[in-house]
């Protein structure tokens, strides 16, 4: 049975991506199409599910950054975001239950509050693609976007927590604090895991096997489990390699859980109306959380594209509403009914986060009047003193890169770089650095570069895809400039001449070539091969 539920889950999910929708729409149209014909979730679709929720959880874990969670824009925004949601969502649900409506006639306060707080979330992997996709995973309204969901992400860690009901294990208290002194020992292994398989089994085992059975035993919640160990390794250099290499299987396993919603049941005409409802309240989420940012005084373009980036709800919400339906706390319809619901939000906010742009320039004038003054530091203009070269991307190729040119050029050289700590190093080091991201377009947008404007560019981020787009965004806002790029490779080489770039160099067969150059003169040949005399 199972070999034909994943066909199904892959065909669905093949047609979601073609029409530009997260494929795990299509997995959950899998499940209610299957469960239409009669089939019925497994104890190893249900297994996979579960261990699919405790990778997101541990990667959730891997990301998580106190300093940034502090930002009022982020904790703050999160906290009035989901208030005025389950206060809303709540009172309409119960204002709607009194006509009698099937599915939510008579319900009470807690049962409509649990719905509105399982719609309060937004979703990480729905934001996470569509940043990934626009190049601004690393802007201002990426940051505070991804910071917003991590803290929604947290509500539902301690909700899922508290949902047990049962006191936990005296050896509770034992295993945190084992897990607190066993953190340089996950480090030291993390360190000599390599960067294959070693490393994926490692972190799978730190998830399922450490935090989850772990938390299991002392009768804690598996899921906060996978999320303590992972936040104990979050400040590891290796830390966010471990979590893109557990993306891929965390994405697949997170199928079995999307196919066992869609299997729960087909939705019924009720069920269809509260989700169609449900979605004409994401405007509704919109303004609340552009009010908000605007409020704590981000400008109303980060503002607004952060709010449309949060503008759906998210998987997360179905496992506040599975627990809800297992608990006994709301009615099985009402799972289905969720599912359809996020489903149909992310139908609504792909489009609506592709056309970002335009409409902002279309509600600029309008929604200028709702900016604060003064603008929050990271979020004002930025206006260095007035710089001719620029270098972007300020690791090893990059500083030998500045240095040489203040040593040809003098101090009109400007380094851009996106590591906050780099930036301090570098300007401690008494050079000209400013933190920012090559391909942000809301960096671009902020900096005012003065006159005379730069006349020379140099991309050195190891990245070959940023530098590529990091192009595009020279010759939309410095169009008179000449660009140099680094590459490692020589068809990295073609693809930057080819997209504008007009001195690019392949630095590892470069070297190659000073090195042998500088091989040979320590033995000299004649032409022929033997070795010459030394006079």
């Amino acid at each position: 049975m199972e070999l034909v539920v994943v066909a199904v889950a892959v065909t669905f999910g093949f047609a979601a991506a073609q029409v530009r929708l997260p494929p795990f729409v299509g997995y959950l149209a899998a499940g209610f199409a299957l469960g239409a014909f009669g089939f019925e979730s497994t104890p190893v679709i249900e297994e996979i599910a579960d261990v699919g929720v405790l990778l997101l959880l541990f990667g959730i874990g891997l990301k998580l950054r106190l300093r940034s969670l502090a930002q009022p824009t982020v904790w703050g925004t999160a906290v009035i975001a989901a208030l005025v949601t389950v206060a809303v969502v709540g009172g309409l649900l119960m204002a709607v239950g009194g006509t009698g409506l099937p599915l939510v006639g008579g319900m009470g306060a807690g049962q409509a509050l649990l719905v509105g707080f399982a719609l309060s979330f937004s979703s990480t992997v729905f934001a996470v693609k569509t940043l990934e996709e626009q190049g601004e995973q690393t802007s201002l309204a990426g940051r505070t976007a991804i910071g917003i969901l991590i803290v929604q992400d947290l509500f539902a860690v301690a909700f899922l927590t508290a949902s047990e009901g049962t006191l936990p294990s005296v050896w509770a208290v034992a295993l945190l604090a084992g897990l607190v002194v066993l953190r340089p020992l996950a480090g030291w292994l993390l360190d000599r895991a390599g960067h294959g398989e070693l490393q994926l089994l490692l972190g799978f085992t730190l998830a399922v096997v450490v935090g989850g059975g772990g938390f299991a035993l002392v009768g804690l919640k598996p899921d906060l489990g996978a999320l303590v160990v992972g936040a104990l390794l979050a400040s590891h250099p290796r830390a966010k390699e471990l979590a893109d290499r557990l993306l891929g299987l965390k994405d697949l396993l997170l199928v079995g859980f999307f196919l066992s919603i869609g299997l729960g049941g087909t939705p019924t005409p009720s069920a269809l109306g509260v989700a169609i409802l449900a979605v004409a309240l994401i405007p509704l989420k919109s303004v609340v959380f552009l009010a908000t940012l605007t409020r704590l005084r981000l400008r109303v373009r980060t503002s607004l594209h952060t709010s449309l980036t949060l503008s759906n709800y998210s998987e997360f919400g179905l496992i506040v509403a599975a627990v809800g339906v297992e608990q006994g706390w709301l009615a099985a319809d009402w799972l289905a009914a969720l599912a359809v619901t996020v489903s149909l939000s992310f139908a609504l906010a792909a489009p609506l986060s592709a056309l970002r742009y335009r409409i902002y320039e279309r509600l600029r004038g309008r929604l200028a009047r709702f900016e604060r003054r003064p603008l929050r530091s990271e979020d004002a203009l930025i206006e260095p003193e007035a710089a001719e070269v620029l270098v972007f991307g300020m690791g090893r190729v990059g500083t030998g890169a500045y240095d040489e040119m203040v040593e040809r050029r003098g101090r009109v050289v400007l380094g851009v770089e996106r590591l906050g700590d780099r930036v301090e190093a570098h300007t401690q080091a008494g050079r000209r650095v400013l933190r920012g991201d090559a391909t942000d377009l809301d960096f671009w947008e902020r900096i005012r570069l003065g006159s005379p404007h730069p006349n020379l560019v140099l991309l050195a981020m190891s990245d070959h895809q940023a530098n590529l787009e990091a192009v595009q965004r020279v010759r939309a806002f410095v169009p008179e400039a000449m660009i140099a790029a680094a590459a490692r490779w020589p068809d990295e080489v073609a693809e930057l001449e080819d997209a504008g770039v007009h001195v690019a160099r392949d630095l590892f067969g470069e070297a190659g070539q000073g090195l042998a150059d500088d091989a040979l003169s320590l033995s000299p040949r004649t032409p022929t091969g033997e070795p010459q005399r030394r006079r």
